[in-house]
């Protein structure tokens, strides 16, 4: 029997087949997720590392679930669900665990009171698992009291989030033992199914509807309303669903763009998205993409009820014309289906934009320049238009042409750009000469521009 942390009186370590009832779903998900982080090092690595813990080869992880600690709160109404132990040579770094699945949500009193119960215990951090998504996990679903995570850190993982990473492990061949790629195998299928109580984001809030009917009907959008939080929280989410769809995808970690700013505070993000919101009536985000051309920007146009997905590329400079600096761009998406997708057409000095459909390009490019006065386009911008209609403002339809529009737009044109880069500059023929001479000769050069300084 493994010897308990002396900050435990009761525990049992995390067991990869825990004995429990049917209707202990939570525990049943957390003891098997739990023991897979313990013994699969690179997952452990992974997802720890992710909060700031640095887990060497040597480092060792020990996980514990139905833990009872040694010091408890005045009234103890709740009991984590598990402890995280980092053994990192000259220092041990801890945390609590809480899990929820289903339809289960986190709770304020619950969260701090576990925070209140960590630093009793000189814990070093409160650690979540639920089916709520955030785009970091540093960031919280939860606002809490701020005077509670002075000592103890709070941190956060969707289910989702659990299942990407392993899928990224898996890919990317980050895990090389076989029984170790057997069980973090086993890990995404059990989580995956039903059974397990874990789910993506699938849909909006009831809120959602209502903020599409209130603007249909020309009405503002109150950006310090409950409902417009609940909507941009919950747009928030939806953009996370993209992030892990996109990753599994490709194989690679696909991330909501944002400031340091925001990075470092939630609430300035969300305060940011209430600002356009109520402004624009429009939701906006950008995603970076590995290796991709541009940034992915989304905007959900409540207004219009309009989806739309887009990448910004700068115009070949080595190409004069308006018309062969649409031909290089033209090349790149030649196979791409043409339904939907727009090229809009940015210009030098004050020029408005125009925009065209690809169909059109393709048959008549002329069209693209034919008011322009010689004039040649700088950048292009290349969109995916979704004139969803009513399906914007069904909660399902919403999430899932959200999801879809992405995958699409980058299998269709994101895909396939490159931006255009300058070639080195060469050397002509006439001016080839051995290097002594040109040495001799930049000598002279210097010694004569001497000489008609000092005279």
């Amino acid at each position: 029997m493994r010897k308990l942390p002396d900050i435990l009186c009761a525990g049992e370590p995390a067991r990869l087949f825990p004995i429990l009832a049917d209707t202990s779903k939570e525990g049943r998900t957390l003891s098997i997720f739990l023991s897979c982080l313990e013994n699969i090092p690179e997952f452990g690595r992974s997802l720890l590392g992710a909060l700031g813990v640095r887990v060497g080869a040597r480092g060792k992880l020990d996980t514990f679930t139905e833990v009872g600690l040694q010091k408890a709160l005045p009234d103890a109404k709740h009991r984590p669900d598990g402890l995280i132990v980092v053994n990192l040579g000259k220092s041990t770094w801890t945390a609590l665990v809480e899990a929820k699945v289903g339809t289960s949500d986190l709770t304020n009193p619950q969260i701090e009171a576990y925070l209140a119960l960590a630093k009793l215990n000189g814990i070093d951090a409160v650690i979540t698992v639920s089916n709520q998504f955030t785009p970091l996990p540093t960031h919280h679903p939860l606002t809490v009291n701020a005077s509670l995570t002075k000592k103890v850190a709070l941190f956060h993982w969707s289910w989702a989030y659990v299942i990407t990473q392993a899928q990224l492990l898996r890919d990317m061949g980050d895990v090389e033992d076989r029984e170790q790629l057997i069980l973090i195998s086993e890990l995404q299928r059990f989580l995956l199914h039903p059974s397990s109580g874990v789910k993506e984001f699938d849909q909006m809030p009831a809120a959602w509807s209502d903020l599409c009917a209130t603007v249909a009907a020309g009405g503002k959008v109150n950006g310090k309303s409950e409902p417009s939080q609940e909507v941009v929280g919950c747009w928030h989410q939806a953009l996370d669903q993209v992030t892990t769809v996109l990753s599994r995808q490709l194989a690679n970690h696909v991330k909501v763009i944002m400031s340091r700013n925001e990075a470092s505070d939630p609430q300035l993000r969300l305060k940011n998205a209430l600002s356009d919101l109520a402004q624009d009536k429009c939701l906006y985000s950008q995603l970076n993409i590995p290796d991709a051309a541009a940034p992915l920007q989304i905007c959900a146009d409540i207004s219009k009820r309009v989806l739309s997905f887009q990448m910004r590329i700068k115009a070949p400079a080595d190409r004069k014309s308006t018309k062969a600096r649409l031909s290089w761009l033209l090349r790149q998406i030649a196979e791409a289906d043409p339904k939907d997708i727009y090229v809009r057409f940015l210009w030098p000095g004050r020029s408005a934009a125009t925009q065209f459909q690809l169909s059109e390009l393709r048959e008549r490019p002329e069209i693209a320049s034919a008011d322009k006065d010689g004039m040649a386009v700088s950048s292009f911008e290349l969109l995916l238009v979704k004139d969803l209609g009513t399906k914007f403002t069904q909660r399902k339809n919403f999430v899932g042409e959200l999801v879809g529009g992405a995958s699409d737009f980058h299998v269709r044109i994101g895909a396939n750009l490159s931006n255009w880069q300058a070639k080195p500059p060469k050397i002509s023929e006439g001016k080839l000469e051995p290097v002594s001479v040109g040495a001799d000769a930049l000598r002279e050069q210097v010694e004569q521009e001497a000489l008609d300084r000092s005279g």
